[in-house]
């Protein structure tokens, strides 16, 4: 009977009632999974993320185990097996640790590491950003950005949600300088670039911060319309521009080269995710290297993807998910991506008081960074407008220039925070 008692307690059923929490937390993982499914909301990475967050909140599963990686740290004492110490968790207690983490009912006991703690290794030490950066700089072309230098503006500008965010969670008193900048991060409307800067300065909003960046990454092209309307002219979203000028090859070669010995200089901090996009576009760029090219578009990328999201995933338990801090950071997510687009747009208009050549503003809310989906949102609301629009290929020199603000302005959010 004692066997079998303990069987019982052992299973996940019986542990459900120690905390209820967790049926929330499968609930709405079980809704990311139904949106990433049969709506198709960025499936590629909300998929393993929904995943990822029903696995942890499975009571007894034991795959990942917050304390290994509280207050901030990778604590590597108890990856090897080492016993936690009254010491330890009334050091983590007085820094502000959860008390369901910090629990001094596991003095003198050890952690048995499980699959996702080990995969998690790679997002806390900022492994899997700067591999999937290295994915997407093999697939995009800069070109559109070349040859019309000045879209580099709007990328910067559409930064601005990055900044207002980060003031608006400053306002609410609810979060530290830190957790401000990485909830402000969202508005870079860049996924890995969230994650890479959230894990250095706020690991514990780690889970809440990625899939309210991922959810409002596929609702780009529900945000971004009507701020761009409100903001335009009929007659401002008919401007036509003319066809870009062509490329040559060794103006795409050298600028990745150029791009990563500017930007590390400049800012130190975004230098590991600028340094591995550029590696990736030279990849794709020089030609000589084409299996190189293809392994980091593909097979790289498709794993690192799996092991960021269901890593990711696991992060959001039930004692850090459920909480006012995750209500307003689905908030000021929105806040983020208008913003952004409102800040690509509206410095559109202002270039145009002083170009002969008019830019349709558009384009401005492309520099979002979402590549390619706000460049098709742009040349979508185009061609409303006028079907002889063709936006696109203009749409994405701010787009491109976004994945590269966004990289930048999360080095100076680390250099001032970290």
């Amino acid at each position: 009977m004692e066997a079998i008692l303990k069987f019982i307690q052992d299973t996940g059923f019986y542990q459900i009632a120690d905390n209820p929490k967790v049926l929330i937390m499968m609930v709405i993982s079980c809704v990311l999974l139904y949106l990433a499914i049969v709506k198709k909301f960025e499936p590629l990475l909300l998929l393993p993320i929904a995943f990822g967050m029903l696995i942890t909140n499975l009571p007894g599963a034991g795959m990942y185990h917050e304390i290994l990686f509280a207050g901030g740290h990778i604590n590597w004492a108890l990856f090897g097996g080492a016993e936690i110490t009254e010491s330890f968790i009334s050091g983590l207690q007085a820094s502000g640790v959860s008390p369901a983490v910090a629990s001094m009912d596991l003095v003198g006991t050890s952690i048995s590491v499980g699959l996702i703690d080990v995969l998690y290794l790679g997002v806390k030490l900022g492994i899997y950003p700067c591999l999937i950066f290295m994915g997407v700089g093999a697939g995009t072309d800069f070109g559109p950005l070349i040859a019309n230098p000045k879209t580099l503006l709007l990328g910067a500008a559409a930064q601005l949600g990055i900044f207002m965010t980060y003031v608006g969670c400053q306002l609410s008193g609810l979060f530290s300088y830190a957790q401000s900048a990485s909830i402000g991060i969202i508005g870079g409307a860049d996924g890995p670039t969230a994650i890479f800067v959230t894990s250095r300065l706020a690991p514990e909003l780690l889970g809440p911060i990625a899939v309210a960046a991922y959810s409002y990454m596929a609702l780009v092209p529900v945000i971004q319309p009507p701020i761009m309307r409100l903001l335009t002219t009929e007659a401002e979203r008919k401007i036509i521009m003319r066809p870009l000028r062509d490329v040559s090859k060794r103006e795409k070669i050298l600028f990745p080269i150029v791009v990563t010995i500017f930007v590390a200089l400049l800012v130190p901090s975004a230098g590991p995710l600028i340094a591995c996009l550029m590696l990736g576009n030279l990849f794709k760029e020089s030609g000589v290297v084409e299996r190189l090219n293809k392994t980091a578009q593909n097979e790289l990328m498709n794993i690192v993807t799996i092991f960021l999201g269901i890593s990711v995933g696991a992060t959001a338990t039930a004692t850090t998910f459920l909480s006012l801090q995750t209500i307003a950071i689905m908030f000021m997510g929105v806040v983020a991506f208008g913003f952004g687009t409102a800040g690509g747009v509206l410095l559109a208009k202002f270039m145009n008081l002083f170009l002969k050549e008019k830019i349709n503003p558009l384009i401005g809310s492309a520099g979002v960074s979402a590549v390619p989906m706000a460049a098709r949102v742009s040349q979508v609301e185009g061609q409303k407008a006028n079907p002889a629009n063709f936006l696109l290929m203009h749409a994405m020199g701010p787009n491109v220039a976004g994945v590269i603000g966004s990289a930048i302005a999360a080095g100076v959010l680390m250099a001032l925070f970290g």
